[in-house]
């Protein structure tokens, strides 16, 4: 188990992206999904209000609402859940009203009393900072939200949120979550790293697989596949990115783990991850995401699959 940030959040250090909830993965398969998971020993679950608006005949709140009703089934003790604010078509931006009003509706729909980990989704430029950061701390005061966290910001923003919530006398974030991976590292581990080991924060990755890039299964830039990504995946099917696929399949046979499991634990293994985020469509998926969790690399694999990767970033 692992620790979030300054939290007192104890997780395996894998979560579950819970986007595909409602979109690529049904009820039936979200649920079957879950329980592998929790079977397995994962207890972090990743979400957003938003999750999934964007699939035809969906409104917003998807995920969240198969989550809750999986929560209210199985009645875990244990697991940590976050979610996100300012996607959802009826609650668009970071607003102290609109703040409020999606963490409320969100509660509802996950059925908790509070949510453990509350992300601002994206960085809102009609809003004022200072408004955002207060609308936080209130959730977090009044008991709606137990910690704070944020989501794609910008290095200078996540240190001008840090300002003005010890200037209030609020809580600090104490995650933040970017898109990182072995193919997309520069800019995060020359600007969030650094901020995040200042004021020990944790990184929560997405995109850790490259949108299923980092599991081998495109190794063409003419590849397709049943899945919605599954362009923006081959596109990444450079001589450079096959080579990485390469060495991740020599190193992950060493271990008798996947590509996708010895990409996992790459990303693990960098300063102040705590924890990436991976999402399964099919039950049969889940085991090769927990493995990642308990797979130590040796210094010499980080060092050589860090080396493949300088050549193949996106």
């Amino acid at each position: 188990m692992t620790r979030i940030g300054r939290s007192d959040l104890d997780i395996l250090p894998l979560s579950l992206g819970g986007n595909v909830f409602g979109w690529t993965a049904d009820r039936d398969t979200s649920f079957a999904v879950l329980d592998a998971f929790r079977d397995g020993g994962g207890n972090f679950i990743d979400t957003a209000d938003g999750y999934s608006a964007w699939v035809p005949g969906n409104s917003g709140g998807e995920s969240e609402t198969l989550i809750g009703e999986w929560l209210a089934s199985r009645k875990p003790s244990d697991i940590v859940v976050a979610t996100k604010v300012s996607t959802h078509p009826d609650f668009r931006g970071l607003s102290a009203s609109n703040v409020r009003a999606a963490a409320e509706t969100s509660l509802k729909r996950l059925g908790v009393d509070a949510i453990d980990l509350y992300y601002a989704h994206f960085d809102d430029a009609d809003t004022p900072l200072d408004e955002t950061v207060a609308a936080f701390a209130d959730l977090v005061r009044d008991g709606l939200v137990r910690y704070v966290a944020v989501s794609n910001y910008t290095a200078e923003r996540i240190g001008e949120w840090i300002s003005l919530a010890e200037a209030a006398g609020a809580d600090l974030p104490v995650a933040i979550q970017p898109h990182y991976n072995l193919v997309h590292r520069t800019e995060i581990e020359r600007d969030i790293v650094p901020v995040a080991e200042r004021h020990g924060m944790s990184l929560v990755p997405y995109y850790a697989l490259a949108s299923g890039f980092l599991t081998g299964k495109y190794r063409s830039a003419d590849a397709t596949g049943d899945s919605p990504r599954a362009g923006g995946a081959a596109k990444l099917a450079t001589p450079a990115g096959l080579a990485l696929i390469d060495a991740l399949e020599e190193v992950g046979d060493a271990h008798g783990a996947s590509i996708a499991t010895t990409a996992l634990a790459w990303l693990r293994a960098q300063p102040t991850v705590a924890a990436p985020i991976a999402s399964a469509s099919k039950v049969e998926q889940v085991a090769d995401l927990l493995a990642s969790a308990s797979l130590e690399l040796t210094r010499d694999e980080i060092a050589r699959l860090s080396d493949a990767s300088e050549a193949a970033q996106d």
